[in-house]
């Protein structure tokens, strides 16, 4: 949210720069995230000054440039060659000097001494649209004569200079939405500073006590029909106006909050929107039919044009401002085509209303529509605000557009929303800050922030919270607020430290995880972090989800938002194809998250979430290039083996013995081909390339290689001990090679496996270095050269014990495996 500092001076007298602001602001819970510099005319006219033509004439080389010699104030009189065709002796004119910075859209020209035609060129005589200041360009601009020359250009025009902050609002900081909300928790720091021996500074609210009726020749009834969605609903009537553009001085302070001004009456109402922070509409009370506004809801499916020209769908729960016909506005949301205000509307309807935020919560996300308007209701307005907006609203509109009120204020509140009473003990105050507070200094924050003091004693005072504190319903809610206000900082910790201790369970799965990250990094891969919430697109008709598992949002963000995901996946593959789309086809990537789905129906528990199950699951995405673009590397890609070597690798660091892990060939169809590792029956990684239907769901035309490791199971699978530390060999290994001629459908995993179960004592290592199909191999088989790794802890093994093992290993892959020794 921005909040421009000129603007929240007009509220309280502020001594201190932008800088010190910041810092007051983001000491007390409203953080500053950033600071920028605005200006009405970009750069500020800087370099600018008026200057006098002394004398014109023509360019001795060119038919439409002339030569002058212009008095900007200091020194002597400057050469200009000037291209237009109204310039004259006498005139006063805007000169940029040298150095002066124009801006021609995002083109930035610095006015340097040249050479136009073979005459020095000392500077520059604008035309309005070289300065920013319009759109012509018919000639340089005229100035009043009277004018001394050498007058700073910004300060003849009156540009505007601003400071805008960018404070990050927390959403239960609905009363901090607007200037006069940030001015409040300014002034209580300011108050909490000077301390009670200061007079309060107090917020300096537009004065609305000249408001009144002119007549009451038109009255626009008002009917609510649904008072939970719409509690208090305020209008009233204003005709004659004169629809045009806005004064100076209000765009700029729309412009300089990053609001885009329209006419006059849609920029009051925003501007009152950011002053005071109540959502205003204005109708043309011309449109409302039958005289009568109806804040209703609809039936679901009705169709509705909002102002932007996009049709909606409205469901039942969204409320509408309808007139005797048919809607015109989603209540707190958007505005409808048909019944806003145009440049030919001549009498309008002024709307101020508190809605449920709840219900403006709903709306907005279902359709996707986030407006300022939105933003302030669904975090909760201040119903006791709308009628001060009203005034204030209708005091400018007479001011700058004109026209006459017509009505009374039509208030409809049926049932006055109640303020909260909040008891506050002094003891809890000391317990929960850590120190006591000084009761006046209490009591100032506690005025600062517009809460009233009913009842007070020596244990602790009864407070009356305003309505516009929607987040302050509790003591601990005060005590928040009272330490905001007084400062974090100016808390002392000092007199005691205490400290706990605590033993994490081993193995460690935030130290696991780190480890495993920083090893991936090292390898070239790059982490990702990906929404938990996606589209439910991606898991109709994929066989591998059931619909009855999958848990949806009550109230999603938007249609691709509207499920928790089951799978990292479809995350990872929308992060390549990105990547892809941006020049980027060679990826390694991988992902930490976790996967939601429901429990099954046998799941009987009175804790609510013991229905849904989470698990952590770590994802790896390779594609592209197996190493980067280089001179002397080769264009070789990625393959399944090079993602089979990662997941190894991953499995080595963590403890576990290849040996024990067991893999088969994946029937999953989100894989083209692939494995599935297992310990102890439990699956714990799948892995292969990504089937070319779901490549195909995200136009991604290269080949993706994707292994999913659940997490949550392979730390069940790890040792609690941190390190397992044995003795060197004493004696030395033996390495034998084999080549059999095996089944083309039996793999190097089924080999290994049995090669262990035949010899669990000596054999140390299975490794395969080498493949071979085609001539001389007849069909159907194929022929592996495969080593093996011998070793006796405790003596050197002879020939005798080599041959045994090896004997019982071939006699076992001839009998088992069909396999013969080439």
């Amino acid at each position: 949210m921005k909040i421009s500092y000129n603007w929240l001076k007009e509220y309280i007298p502020v001594n201190y720069t932008p800088e010190e602001t910041a810092d007051l602001l983001t000491g007390c819970g409203l953080e500053v995230e950033g600071m920028n510099i605005w200006e009405s005319v970009k750069g500020g006219l800087e370099g600018v000054v008026i200057g006098e033509v002394l004398t014109c004439v023509k360019h001795p080389n060119s038919d439409h440039l002339s030569i002058t010699r212009v008095d900007i104030g200091k020194g002597e009189p400057i050469q200009v060659v000037c291209g237009a065709s109204n310039v004259a002796a006498g005139q006063k004119v805007p000169v940029a000097t040298i150095g002066t910075k124009l801006y021609f859209g995002d083109k930035e020209i610095v006015i340097q001494r040249s050479k136009l035609r073979g005459e020095l060129s000392e500077g520059m005589i604008c035309a309005e649209d070289e300065l920013g200041m319009g759109t012509s360009h018919a000639g340089i601009m005229v100035l009043d004569p009277s004018l001394r020359p050498g007058t700073p250009a910004n300060e003849y025009f009156g540009i505007e200079s601003d400071r805008t902050f960018e404070i990050g609002l927390t959403p239960n900081r609905s009363d901090a939405t607007s200037h006069i909300g940030v001015a409040r928790d300014l002034t209580a720091v300011l108050n909490v500073r000077s301390g009670a021996s200061s007079p309060m500074i107090g917020i300096k609210f537009p004065d609305v006590s000249a408001f009144k009726p002119d007549n009451h020749k038109r009255k626009i009834d008002v009917v609510i029909e649904d008072t939970k969605a719409c509690p208090r609903y305020s209008g009233l009537t204003i005709l004659n106006v004169t629809v045009k553009e806005s004064p100076q001085w209000l765009k700029n302070r729309l412009l300089s909050v990053g609001l885009r001004p329209i006419n006059n009456i849609v920029d009051i109402t925003n501007f009152v929107l950011m002053e005071v922070g109540q959502p205003l509409h204005a109708f043309d009370a011309d449109k409302i039919a039958g005289e009568k506004i109806v804040v209703k809801k609809l039936a679901g499916g009705t169709k509705f044009v909002t102002l932007d020209e996009v049709e909606h769908t409205l469901t039942a729960e969204d409320l509408m401002i309808c007139n005797m016909d048919k809607p015109m506005v989603i209540a707190g949301v958007f505005g409808g085509l048909e019944a806003g205000v145009t440049e030919k509307t001549a009498n309008v309807f002024l709307e101020s209303a508190y809605f449920n935020p709840r219900s403006i919560r709903k709306t907005s996300k279902y359709h996707g529509l986030q407006t300022d308007a939105s933003f302030r209701y669904e975090r909760g307005a201040d119903p006791n605000i709308t009628i001060y907006a009203l005034k204030r609203a209708a005091l400018l509109i007479k001011e700058i557009a004109g026209g006459e009120i017509s009505s009374d204020i039509v208030d409809v509140y049926p049932e006055p929303i109640q303020p909260v009473i909040v008891s506050l003990s002094y003891a809890h105050l000391t317990r929960l800050v850590g120190q006591k507070l000084e009761p006046s200094k209490v009591k100032i924050i506690l005025a600062s922030m517009g809460m009233e003091i009913q009842e007070e004693d020596d244990r602790g005072i009864k407070i009356r919270i305003p309505l516009f504190k929607t987040d302050v319903t509790r003591e601990a809610d005060v005590i928040e607020e009272i330490l905001r206000i007084y400062g974090y900082n100016n808390i002392d910790f000092s007199n005691e430290i205490r400290s706990s201790l605590f033993s994490s369970r081993k193995p460690d799965p935030e130290r696991m995880q780190n480890l495993i990250s920083e090893i991936l990094c090292g390898n070239g891969f790059f982490e990702i972090m990906n929404n938990s919430l996606t589209r439910s697109d991606y898991y109709s008709g994929d066989p591998v989800f059931t619909p009855g598992k999958a848990v949806h949002m009550v109230n999603p963000l938007s249609r691709d938002l509207d499920i928790l995901r089951q799978t990292l996946l479809f995350g990872g593959m929308e992060t390549i194809v990105r990547n892809r789309n941006r020049k980027m086809p060679d990826c390694k990537l991988f992902e930490f998250g976790t996967v939601y789905s429901l429990a099954g129906p046998e799941q009987k528990s009175e804790n609510p979430l013991d229905k849904y199950i989470e698990e952590k699951h770590l994802a790896l995405f390779i594609t592209g290039r197996e190493y980067p673009e280089n001179w002397n590397a080769t264009d070789e890609p990625v393959t399944f083996f090079s993602l089979k070597g990662y997941i190894h690798a991953i499995l080595q660091k963590l403890g576990l013995n290849l040996a024990r892990i067991q893999s088969e060939k994946t029937t999953s169809p989100h894989f083209s081909y692939g494995l599935e590792l297992f310990i102890k029956d439990k699956k714990i990684a799948a892995l292969g390339s990504v089937n070319k239907d779901i490549l195909g769901k995200f136009d991604c035309k290269q080949e993706v290689f994707y292994a999913d490791i659940d997490w949550t199971i392979l730390l069940q699978q790890l040792s609690p001990k941190d390190f397992n530390y044995s003795e060197l060999p004493k004696f030395p290994e033996v390495r034998r090679d084999l080549a059999l001629l095996i089944d083309s459908n039996v793999s190097f995993e089924e080999i290994r496996a049995l090669a262990y179960s035949v010899e669990k004592k000596l054999l140390k290592k299975v490794g395969l270095f080498d493949v071979y199909e085609g001539e001389k191999v007849e069909a159907g088989k194929k022929s592996y050269a495969l080593n093996f790794i011998l070793q006796d802890d405790n003596k050197t093994l002879t020939d005798s014990d080599i041959d045994k093992v090896m004997e019982k290993m071939i006699r076992a892959f001839c009998d088992q495996l069909n396999a013969q020794l080439r």
